[in-house]
């Protein structure tokens, strides 16, 4: 074999060989459940305050008494959320979806306690599959969780009747995972959805997010990296697409992000607003960023989502 065929070779095995080293470690840093330690000082996850995403109120949520309640997955996961019965007895529920390397009870206390508290809902926060107490070895992006959704919300009608109205809220990969949902078939007790700083796929926001902070192109990364998703966890990346289901839901929804959000950029927000077929609003918070609008005016925050929830469920 000519030594040019050899050279070309041991260069295309190399290629290969980085490829798919890079791919495995990337799916292990973004993909697999572990602490997620590369977004610990990312400037785009902190507001002019220098506090990071997310917002808590431990004191309040360890104050109530939340009900610990479990359920099955379709793939036989143990998933587990906190539910807190409104104080005068009603109908209203919201489901609330916490973000990427959250959990539930620790990092969205501030939007239980708006619901429970200000618009007088009951409260149901689960801990998505690969967080907090639920079981999962790895992060489905809102593909998978969307249908562990389908079965929170007809638990939620077990639970509190046939006449229960229930709203989705979700921040960030919390947002894209209520927006999923909202494209199944949902029973007639779903009313709406208020999505807070969702992206547009998983594909759009792991590829946004490598070139922003590992200056690396899409290709061939981000496909290489899907495929090993599809091997270990199920999907491929451009199956998680929150504007596809957007383009299929039949509820009403209010979009919310922060102007200066430059985690989940705002144009995203507009391209989902635009593909919603049905009573929607956006809502541009000013000098907020990611995930931190409700930080920036909590009473005009729940002011906007009081205001949507009460045209829909009077």
């Amino acid at each position: 074999m000519p030594i040019i065929s050899i050279v070309l070779l041991i260069i295309v095995l190399v290629i290969v060989l980085s490829l798919v080293a890079a791919s495995l470690y990337f799916y292990r840093l973004v993909i697999y459940r572990q602490p997620k330690t590369f977004l610990l000082d990312n400037p785009d996850l902190k507001q002019d305050g220098g506090t990071d995403l997310p917002v808590q109120d431990v004191p309040w949520v360890e104050s109530q008494p939340f009900e610990c309640i479990e359920m099955k997955s379709v793939d036989g996961l143990l998933l587990r959320g906190f539910y807190l019965p409104a104080p005068t007895p009603t109908t209203k529920t919201v489901i609330v979806a916490h973000g990427y390397n959250c959990s539930s009870k620790l990092n969205m206390g501030p939007f239980a306690q708006m619901y429970h508290e200000e618009l007088g809902y009951n409260v149901l926060m689960p801990d998505a599959r690969g967080h907090g107490e639920s079981e999962g070895n790895y992060i489905g992006f809102g593909w998978h969780e969307r249908l562990d959704y389908l079965k929170w919300i007809h638990l939620l009608i077990q639970r509190v009747g046939e006449d229960c109205e229930i709203a989705l809220h979700g921040v960030s990969m919390g947002a894209a995972t209520v927006l999923m949902t909202s494209g199944e078939s949902l029973p007639a007790h779903v009313k709406c959805v208020v999505a807070d700083c969702a992206y547009t796929s998983a594909n759009d926001i792991l590829a946004y997010q490598g070139k922003r902070i590992y200056h690396l192109p899409a290709f061939p990364i981000i496909p290489a990296t899907s495929l090993v998703c599809k091997l270990r966890a199920g999907y491929f990346f451009g199956e998680a697409s929150t504007l596809k289901q957007v383009e299929k839901t039949q509820v009403p929804v209010l979009f919310i992000h922060g102007e200066e959000d430059t985690f989940v950029p705002t144009e995203m927000a507009d391209r989902l607003h635009a593909a919603c077929p049905t009573t929607k609003e956006l809502i541009l918070v000013p000098d907020a960023g990611h995930g931190i609008s409700f930080n920036v005016d909590p009473a005009a925050y729940a002011g906007h989502v009081g205001k949507f929830l009460n045209k829909i469920i009077p």
